[in-house]
């Protein structure tokens, strides 16, 4: 169900956290190796900045409000991680390039390179999923892409 969910997105919402404790929303294209999230992003970009001063980041998928059932009920995973900006000059690099150029189409033609840009990896360490009411989940497992019955929880009354 979760990963089911999750490769219907292209990009994902990020929340960084700024100089000042602010938290900041923006967006980047996505792919994924391995059980982490790659971004490509510009270091004129704020988030970019945020993310080499507090490695904190959380990923957010949400349903389209178009096509979901109750605005309410919004199916969405939000996925705890740490950022890591990786080296240009790697295999792991050119390897990941390769999957932004395949996902993502002739733009990375032009921005891969663009010497200001880096790739930056988002190793999960915890998440939930909504799928719906009285269908919330933590994500767990060794790849992050396990839903884990919540324990201990009345729910609404």
């Amino acid at each position: 169900m979760l990963t089911d969910f999750l490769k219907e997105f292209k990009s994902i919402v990020l929340s960084t956290i700024d100089k000042n404790n602010n938290p900041f929303t923006s967006y980047a294209p996505y792919v994924k190796k391995d059980a982490k999230y790659y971004v490509y992003l510009s270091s004129m970009a704020r988030h970019t900045q945020n993310l080499d001063n507090n490695n904190n980041v959380s990923l957010f998928f949400i349903e389209d409000e178009i096509s979901c059932a109750n605005i309410f009920g919004r199916k969405r995973v939000v996925i705890q991680a740490n950022s890591k900006k990786l080296p240009r000059d790697t295999k792991e690099f050119e390897t990941l390039i390769s999957m932004f150029e395949k996902e993502h189409g002739a733009t990375m033609n032009m921005l891969k390179s663009m010497k200001d840009f880096s790739i930056y990896e988002f190793k999960p360490h915890g998440g939930e999923a909504i799928f719906g009411f009285g269908e919330a989940y933590n994500i767990g497992g060794e790849n992050f892409d396990e839903l884990i019955q919540r324990q201990g929880q009345t729910g609404h009354k």
